[in-house]
């Protein structure tokens, strides 16, 4: 009943003052400042949380989450390699691989590449990369030996498209240190690789059997690709295989080339969780100052309270209502638009960019073309009770004074 009556009576002296409009105005700025701040909070959880979404399902799913690779020359019996990589309990593919690097050329334009050969049948196993690439193409690279999937970066730079040849130059090396013209080989454009992102500026695609005849590996491999359960533990499981192989070989991992990038979103994530509650702090202060005018202003409503028995728990409950309802009202109003931006925040950005002719995202230099975005309802619930914590916070000071105020001199003095 008291909790009612509290509430009922804090509702009263939230509304629209007009004996003092500063108080309402006040008390306007701090409701509209914790909405705008719950905003921008939730709209850069939900961009971090976009970022770590596509470093998951386009980086992590095409990249492999650890790679054994050979330190002197090609790795002649990789077979026995993969074989003892797929005995681990976090290993659950492993495919072979022979990589180098190349100069595409078309015409007077050339590009440098990163090429991989490949065996689709187990790059399966270890890779999503499949889904970016078009059925033909991907067929294309188990039996066409002239077959090459070229990133959408490097064919818009090179001005090729699908069925279109190109000219791959690969250097000539010579024992003697001599200059040598590089090899040039014909490959045909079979498909298209389309990740939207920086491995569509650096990535070719291969059949392995081409590539060991090209590289003149013969039935050897440059290295066995693996993919891990968890790729977060990729570090560590190995470092596992220090002890489990007898080939000498580098262990890399994801984590060597993108593990920054992780770790910047998660960095990027605290410091928001950090602005929000400085935001919101900053904010909250105006309900302390809107309280204490409240608090002078309804001076004799609260002396009238006292002669008719009010005890301090129903002044203090009064005036934890009169602040927790403006922190209510901003953390939904916040929350209500938070949400309905970044909902709406990629496409939002990508008419802003097709507005200005500019791109805030290049796929030549991170690993995405686009601002993601990516909603949690776990963001929304704990970002709006931080506001509405910090708000009841800032009542506590002004409704501890509106307990000390003494009826019969506010009373005489009126």
């Amino acid at each position: 009943m008291r909790s009612s009556l509290s509430l009922f009576i804090g509702r009263r002296f939230s509304r629209t003052q007009k004996r003092n409009i500063l108080v309402s105005f006040i008390s306007l700025s701090s409701t509209i400042g914790i909405s705008v701040g719950v905003m921008v909070v939730i709209l850069g959880l939900s961009a971090m949380n976009g970022f770590e979404r596509e470093l998951n399902n386009r980086v992590l799913s095409v990249v492999a989450h650890g790679q054994l690779e050979g330190v002197e020359g090609p790795v002649k019996d990789w077979q026995a390699m993969q074989k003892s990589a797929l005995e681990h309990p976090d290993v659950i593919g492993a495919a072979p691989y022979v990589k180098f690097t190349a100069l595409l050329e078309r015409g007077a334009k050339r590009v440098p590449a990163q090429i991989s050969g490949i065996d689709p049948q187990q790059e399966i196993n270890v890779s999503s990369i499949s889904e970016f690439i078009d059925s033909n193409g991907w067929k294309a690279l188990s039996s066409d030996p002239d077959a090459m999937v070229l990133g959408k970066g490097m064919a818009d730079r090179l001005g090729v498209s699908e069925g279109d040849w190109i000219t791959t130059m690969l250097p000539s090396p010579d024992p003697d240190l001599r200059l040598k013209a590089p090899k040039r080989i014909k490959m045909k454009v079979a498909g298209i690789l389309s990740l939207g992102g920086q491995l569509d500026h650096s990535l070719a695609l291969i059949p392995i059997f081409s590539a060991q005849k090209h590289m003149g590996f013969g039935n050897a491999v440059s290295g066995v690709a693996l993919r891990m359960k968890d790729p977060l533990k990729a570090q560590q499981v190995m470092r596992d295989f220090r002890s489990r192989l007898t080939q000498y070989v580098y262990l890399k991992s994801w984590i060597q080339g993108f593990g920054t990038l992780y770790r910047d979103i998660q960095m990027v994530r605290t410091i928001m969780y950090l602005v929000m509650v400085l935001v919101i702090g900053v904010a909250s202060f105006n309900i302390v100052s809107t309280l204490m005018m409240s608090v002078k202003d309804r001076s004799s409503e609260i002396a009238i309270l006292r002669t008719m028995g009010a005890e301090d728990k129903l002044i203090r409950s009064i005036f934890v209502w009169h602040g927790a309802l403006s922190g209510i009202a901003g953390s939904l109003i916040g929350c209500g638009l938070g949400a309905f931006l970044a909902l709406n925040l990629t496409s939002a950005v990508s008419a802003l960019e097709n507005l200005i002719g500019h791109k805030f995202l290049s796929g030549d230099i991170y690993f995405i073309n686009f601002l993601p975005t990516e909603l949690h309802a776990m963001d929304l619930l704990v970002v709006s009770m931080t506001a509405i914590s910090l708000s009841l916070i800032a009542t506590w000071y002004p409704s501890s004074r509106a307990c000390q105020l003494h009826p019969a001199s506010v009373l005489s003095a009126k």
